[in-house]
C-alpha cells in the first residue's frame, strides 16, 4: 500500500483532467507529438561478441563515455537491470544525431554493440494542466 500510495497522488490530477474533458470519441486521432529533447540508447553486446573482445576495448570506451559526458552529449548513463549493457540519456534532438554520437564509440566501431534509440520528450498529457 506504501508503495501505490505516491502513484496514487501523481495519477489524481491526471485522472480530475481526464474526467473534465470532452467523451473519448472527441478525441483528436492524431495527439501532438513532444519536441524530441534526448535519445535513450540502448546498448547491448551483439551476438557472437566474445567478453574478451568487449574487455579489450572497454578502457578505450569508457574514456570516450566520460568525455562525451564532460561535453554535455551524455546526460546520464546506466548499466542495465539484466547487466546485458548499457543505457544512455544522450542529448540529441534527433535519433541521427544519436546514432552519430554513439557510432563515434569504440565498441560501436569494432562491431561489438547493437543499438536501440527511443527519441524522448516532454511529458505531453501535463498541458492539459496548465492554461492556454
Amino acid at each position: 500500500m506504501k508503495l501505490s500510495l505516491p502513484f496514487i497522488l501523481a495519477a489524481a490530477p491526471l485522472a480530475t483532467l481526464a474526467q473534465s474533458q470532452s467523451s473519448p470519441a472527441e478525441l483528436p486521432s492524431n495527439p501532438p507529438s513532444p519536441q524530441t529533447t534526448d535519445v535513450i540508447a540502448i546498448l547491448t553486446a551483439r551476438q557472437g561478441a566474445t567478453w574478451q573482445q568487449i574487455k579489450s576495448v572497454m578502457p578505450a570506451e569508457i574514456r570516450a563515455t566520460v568525455q562525451l559526458y564532460l561535453e554535455g552529449r551524455i546526460r546520464q548513463w546506466y548499466s542495465r537491470g539484466d547487466g546485458k549493457g548499457v543505457v544512455f540519456v544522450i542529448d540529441a534532438k534527433t535519433v541521427e544525431d544519436a546514432q552519430t554520437i554513439v557510432d563515434a564509440m569504440p565498441l560501436s566501431k569494432e562491431r561489438l554493440v547493437d543499438h536501440e534509440y527511443i527519441p524522448v520528450g516532454p511529458l505531453m498529457p501535463l498541458s492539459g494542466l496548465i492554461a492556454r
